[in-house]
């Protein structure tokens, strides 16, 4: 009789934890920034359509994001929702096992094929995130010193130069807001952003993969050449301004140009009294068309072991719907929907960097697919020679040798 009280009371055990879970869904993500807008507006939306699903969102900081959720992973302890870096990171968690495939989820159709690859296979076969948000790349400029010049926003490489002459020849502000000593942003910014008209965009990014275009051809080694033209218009020192030095430089008004990434909307409008424009990376010469850096993100995926998979797949389709690519695109500041739905956005500098998706192709940052797996870090050299070209301590020919050498040591396509 004790025996099968034992057996009633465990049942009983397992059918409350069951019940316990139903209906309760955790978000992993990094973005801590973001943690009041999802309590306050995303999830409140959420829950007005899905009364039954309550949705808790639970963040770790960025830098130990990708280990702690791992750690969470392998013990079966981490929250329903896994939200997805782009590329490896994520490749990696679904080769493991602890990302399930999406193939067939009907929110993916309202994102075109350029917004899944981040999070798909490197044979396109099977996709395990849905895409959330891109972030864009381009350059703001001071609308006052501009005004006061009579300068427009430039349009071809040529009018680029020639903005950034009358801007050091009047001697009031510094012509472009950029430093080397943290590197990164020679990449990520400018690198990645004006290389886009040279290499057009994904054709000379998927070309690289395929082993059918190097590092030290043309329309890359021009991209290192147009960078060496920078540096008479940098600030005295850049080769020790950090990233926060040039936000500082440009936000209170002592740099006409700033080298960005749409994410400093959010900042320079909490930390600046500057009135501010953006335009985007200049093409080569007039009538060329225009490629842009729309770099993938963010996603999310569903726990492969997570016992709520029916209600994480709810969630997943209204993350694919117009109502949350509305909310994200206007709440959090440049970052962009990448779904096909019309958004209408408020903030003005992000509507003109978004508009530029209909006037040009966007592709990603270079390296993101696939070329940064090997030893050398391409990412990591990348970092290194675009600072030293800027520095005119490399010519840009040997910049792209020793990319394009780094890259064939590992890569067999690049040999």
């Amino acid at each position: 009789m004790s025996h099968s009280l034992r057996l009633a009371a465990s049942a009983v055990a397992i059918l409350c934890s069951s019940l316990a879970q139903a209906g309760n869904l955790t978000i992993e993500s990094w973005r801590v920034d973001d943690k009041g807008l999802w309590e306050e507006v995303l999830l409140p939306a959420f829950a007005k359509a899905h009364p039954g699903i309550n949705v808790k969102f639970s963040p770790t900081a960025p830098p130990e994001y990708n280990s702690a959720l791992n750690a969470r992973l392998t013990a079966g302890t981490a929250g329903d929702l896994i939200t997805c870096r782009p590329f490896d990171v994520s490749l990696d968690l679904f080769k493991r096992g602890q990302l399930d495939a999406l193939n067939g989820t009907p929110g993916l159709k309202n994102f075109p094929e350029s917004a899944q690859v981040a999070w798909q296979t490197d044979d396109g076969k099977s996709t395990y995130c849905v895409p959330m948000a891109s972030v864009i790349h381009g350059f703001f400029y001071n609308k006052k010193v501009f005004a006061e010049l009579g300068l427009k926003a430039p349009e071809t490489e040529a009018d680029f130069y020639g903005v950034m002459d009358k801007i050091k020849a009047a001697g009031k502000v510094a012509p472009l807001a950029l430093g080397t000593a943290d590197q990164w942003e020679t990449n990520q910014i400018v690198f990645t952003s004006i290389g886009a008209n040279h290499w057009k965009g994904e054709e000379g990014r998927k070309a690289l993969i395929a082993g059918k275009a190097k590092f030290t051809d043309p329309a890359f080694v021009s991209t290192w050449e147009a960078m060496a033209k920078w540096a008479p218009y940098l600030p005295k020192g850049y080769q020790a301004q950090t990233y926060g030095d040039s936000q500082n430089l440009f936000g209170t008004g002592r740099a006409a140009i700033y080298p960005a990434g749409s994410w400093d909307i959010s900042y320079f409008e909490q930390n600046s009294k500057v009135e501010f424009g953006a335009f985007k990376p200049p093409v080569q010469k007039a009538g060329d068309p225009c490629y842009i850096s729309d770099h993938t993100d963010i996603a999310m995926g569903v726990n492969s072991k997570s016992p709520n998979k029916a209600d994480a797949k709810v969630f997943l389709d209204w993350l694919s719907s117009k109502e949350f690519a509305d909310l994200y695109t206007n709440k959090v500041t440049g970052f962009f929907s990448l779904s096909s739905h019309k958004i209408d956005v408020k903030n003005p500098v992000a509507k003109e960097m978004i508009s530029w998706r209909n006037q040009c192709k966007s592709t990603i940052r270079l390296n993101a697919q696939i070329m940064s797996r090997g030893t050398p870090s391409m990412e990591n050299e990348l970092w290194n020679v675009s600072s030293q070209v800027i520095n005119l301590k490399m010519a840009p020919k040997d910049a792209a040798a020793q990319i394009q050498t780094g890259f064939a040591k590992w890569y067999t396509p690049a040999k």
